[in-house]
């Protein structure tokens, strides 16, 4: 079982509105609602940055994947839904590895 711990929080008239809204369409408490709502964010938010990152290549896909806490496949099918691109060559290292593939497999 979960161990919870209090959090006290203000948030605007209008997010309180959204929230009971929610608490009514989902027949649950406060509370529930509440919780279920930060882990959807904080799991949106791991997700974000870890594409971010990963787009502006300050980290691999690797720790990218960790970040969003998903499997590398999931994180690689998110990438490719949200086309970030991931894998980088400049022209030469292309046609350097080209070549390279190409003399292995003449031998």
């Amino acid at each position: 079982m979960l161990k919870l711990k209090p959090l006290a929080v203000r948030v605007p008239v209008e997010l309180d509105e959204e929230i009971s809204e929610i608490i009514k369409k989902e027949k649950t408490d406060k509370a529930t609602v509440v919780r279920n709502l930060l882990q959807t964010g904080i799991t949106e938010w791991r997700k974000q940055t870890a594409l971010e990152l990963l787009g502006k290549g300050k980290t691999t896909f690797a720790e990218a994947a960790d970040i969003a806490r998903l499997s590398l496949w999931e994180f690689a099918d998110l990438a490719k839904q949200c086309n970030i691109e991931w894998v980088r060559f400049e022209p030469e290292e292309v046609e350097k590895e080209f070549k390279e593939a190409s003399a292995a497999k003449r031998n």
